[in-house]
């Protein structure tokens, strides 16, 4: 029987590999974190088997599986994974009977009987294809949509997040072996020596680089690496290290030469670390070759160096050359720009002024740059800046407010005017770090705090924002846990009609059970959990938990009670929401009259066309649809025109200041005027005394929520506190990854 061959990927194979080693992963040894993805991923698309594969050198193997049973050809010659992994997008094979590619292949043809298949390519963070993440059928599948493409890639970042836990667990195992296994395993010349400057070991590649063997490192004093004329200038820059304790402001003299074992020399490009253990100052260094620098000149006609849209150089070509930078002096500053505009401009112009946008920024930034600086285009509209010797950040930051003027310059693309703005972030070394990763890191983080302050805006580094990141991404990684091990809880908080006090629902609020941290808000985690992979599924389950709780208290006393839900934006692109609320419906049997769906501006503005249809589907069964935190946006007043909403909730900063300030009365009786001229029902929210509770009641507000009905608090508590006759669903009981 034929086997297809994989098609050649553009990456060596080795590097593939090596990458994957990181992972500590073999076939024995599945990963069960990743085990709660591949049961969400057959339960979401109704598949019969689901796994995260991993693609090794000629065999393939499961790091976690569900519906697998039997014997399984794990050849990778047999792999449709091993296709996966050559492509950006999701592989989708409707019918592998009907399909060249696959129709002989044992898996089609022998007792796994394939017929259906769908993977998403798992990628580590330099881009290195890991395997995928796949779901199988016995039967073909004609209906799998783009949606469910998207669906299927949010799961699979999920996966990719918990591969980089485990690579940055094993990398934690790997950094507290000796500096023999550390040096053994490094690309980089490294050389460790003490305060005297006596070698005490070198790996592999520093011996290679100066031609002995690696017995012959220990004991040798590091000067006589280098040229005669350069040792005593060396030594004595070891001692001010020694004496100082520190390499901060301190440079490597220019013009440095090694030599090697057979007396031969070579531009020696040198960078100096330090650190103190069991009281002792330890050095290291690491050592570059400078001689394929200084031979590279012109690299413009090098494809792999070089972005093919606007000739700067790539991403990787920037990383290599602030390495060579920061090894020869460890001076330069790195800024990174991102464009704003760039994608109205693909909307209503199209790709084409688009990427005449995107050429035109290239050129002016390599006109504005210094003769030794390095442009380069990152990526979609993202482009940096390399400045060798440049340690000032009033020196950069002048450099880059250049950039963004000469930016945002309008110009004349295909008979348009066009004009887009941009945002920079910038680091320099050493004031922020001694690594070209970690510089452009820092750059990053600079950026992203940069666009956070507004178009326009450029920002310097500073420590801060390294440890943001680091609590985002343990916040990422947690928020998995949480679905996990369902941590997540609801609460219910009271509406009141103002007129009798009458109850007549609640707003189901998301909690979080953490462990070790107590019950959290949402202020402390839905920034991160709205913006992540997650959302969706956690949607999903608030709506399915909220439902079935809404239900249970209507049979049992509260007849005409009614639950709000608030919705997430990602709930709008990854699946068919009107699906999902009809089905939650039918499963709990709650009339849609009963359940009511919040959504704010945010959500409305940025999925428009989207989220318009869907809501106009929604409320034509009957759903109902408010407008949280009214009043608070620009767009407000339009989207009352436009959108099938039901009911208006007044925001609590208005309600807040309603008895003592009179511009905030105002604005909450011309929102009540609003809502009358449209049809719309009102409830206002954080309504904390009676003087507010009359007030609102008096200018025709209808409904009320706030803690002077009550605080938000578990289904059995609010059970209780309102009298509603059966016990309460047990929210804590309920598994998001399993049940959602």
């Amino acid at each position: 029987m034929r086997v297809m061959r994989c098609p050649p990927v553009l990456e060596t194979e080795q590097e593939r590999l090596k990458a994957l080693s990181k992972y500590g992963l073999r076939g024995e040894r599945p990963l069960p974190s990743l085990d709660p993805v591949v049961r969400i991923a057959a339960r979401m698309f109704n598949m019969p088997v689901a796994a995260v594969n991993m693609i090794g050198s000629d065999h393939v193997f499961f790091a976690a599986s569900t519906g697998v049973d039997g014997d399984v050809d794990m050849r990778r010659d047999a792999s449709f994974c091993a296709h996966a992994i050559t492509q950006d997008e999701v592989m989708v094979v409707p019918d592998a009977t009907e399909d060249v590619r696959f129709h002989d292949n044992p898996l089609v043809t022998g007792s796994i009987g394939l017929r259906f298949y769908a993977g998403a390519p798992l990628r580590s963070p330099d881009g290195h294809a890991l395997g995928a993440l796949c779901i199988i059928d016995k039967r073909p599948r004609h209906d799998f949509s783009l949606e469910d493409q998207t669906r299927l890639r949010e799961l699979a970042k999920m996966a990719a997040d918990r591969l980089e836990l485990r690579r940055i667990e094993m990398s934690a195992e790997q950094a507290k072996g000796s500096f023999e296994e550390y040096a053994q395993r490094s690309p980089t010349a490294v050389v460790w020596f003490n305060e005297d400057g006596v070698v005490l070991a070198w790996n592999d590649a520093a011996a290679a680089l100066h031609g002995y063997r690696v017995d012959e490192g220990s004991g040798r004093p590091f000067e006589t690496l280098v040229r005669a004329e350069h040792r005593a200038s060396l030594h004595a820059l070891i001692a001010r290290v020694a004496a100082a304790g520190s390499v901060d402001g301190l440079s490597v003299p220019e013009g440095i030469h090694g030599v090697r074992k057979d007396g031969s020399e070579f531009p020696l490009g040198l960078s100096f670390f330090c650190w103190r253990e069991n009281g002792h100052l330890m050095l290291n260094a690491h050592l570059h070759d400078m001689s394929g620098t200084r031979r590279q000149g012109d690299e413009r006609g090098d494809t792999s160096h070089t972005d093919a849209l606007t000739g700067l150089a790539t991403r990787a070509q920037l990383y290599r050359r602030t390495e060579d930078t920061l090894a020869r002096d460890g001076k330069a500053a790195v800024l990174m720009m991102d464009l704003g505009g760039l994608k109205d401009i693909n909307d209503t112009l199209g790709h084409e002024v688009g990427d005449a946008v995107l050429r035109e920024t290239a050129r002016r930034l390599e006109h504005i740059a210094p003769p030794e600086a390095t442009v380069a285009r990152i990526g979609g509209d993202e482009f940096a800046l390399l400045l060798p010797g440049v340690t000032d950040p009033g020196t950069a930051s002048v450099c880059a407010r250049k950039a963004i003027a000469r930016i945002t310059e309008p110009v004349l693309l295909h008979g348009h005017h066009v004009r887009v703005g941009a945002s920079c972030g910038l680091a320099l070394a050493p004031m922020h770090a001694q690594e070209a990763l970690e510089l452009i890191g820092d750059a990053d983080l600079a950026l992203f705090q940069a666009k956070r302050h507004g178009r326009g805006q450029t920002f310097v580094f500073v420590q801060a924002l390294r440890m943001e990141a680091m609590a985002r991404r343990l916040y990422a990684i947690e928020l998995h846990r949480a679905v996990d091990e369902g941590e997540f809880v609801l609460y219910y908080q009271p509406q009141i009609r103002l007129s009798d006090g009458a109850l007549v629902g609640a707003e189901a609020l998301i909690r979080w059970r953490h462990p070790q941290r107590g019950l959290l808000s949402p202020a402390a985690f839905l920034p991160a959990l709205a913006g992540g992979p997650l959302a969706a599924v956690v949607g999903f389950w608030v709506l399915d938990e909220a439902c079935a709780q809404a239900a249970l208290w209507r049979r049992s006393g509260a007849p005409d009670f009614r639950i709000g839900i608030n919705l997430f934006g990602a709930q709008f692109r990854v699946d068919d929401l009107v699906t999902q609320v009809t089905q939650a419906l039918r499963r709990h049997g709650l009339p849609p009259e009963a359940l009511e769906l919040e959504v704010t501006e945010d959500i409305v503005l940025d999925h428009d066309e989207l989220v318009l249809d869907t809501l106009q589907r929604l409320r034509a069964l009957g759903v109902g649809i408010a407008f949280d935190d009214f009043g608070t946006g620009y767009a407000s007043l339009s989207l009352l025109k436009s959108y099938p909403l039901s009911r208006i909730k007044i925001d609590r900063s208005f309600v807040q200041g309603l008895v003592d300030s009179e511009r905030d009365a105002s604005v909450v009786r011309a929102i009540l005027d609003m809502a009358r001229g449209f049809g719309l029902d009102t409830i206002a929210e954080g309504i904390e005394t009676a003087a507010q509770h009359r007030r609102l009641k008096d200018s025709g507000c209808e409904e009320g929520q706030g803690y002077l009905f009550g605080r938000p608090v578990a289904a059995q508590d609010f059970a209780a506190a309102f009298g509603i006759g059966a016990p309460s669903r047990k929210a804590s009981s309920a598994q998001v990854g399993a049940g959602g």
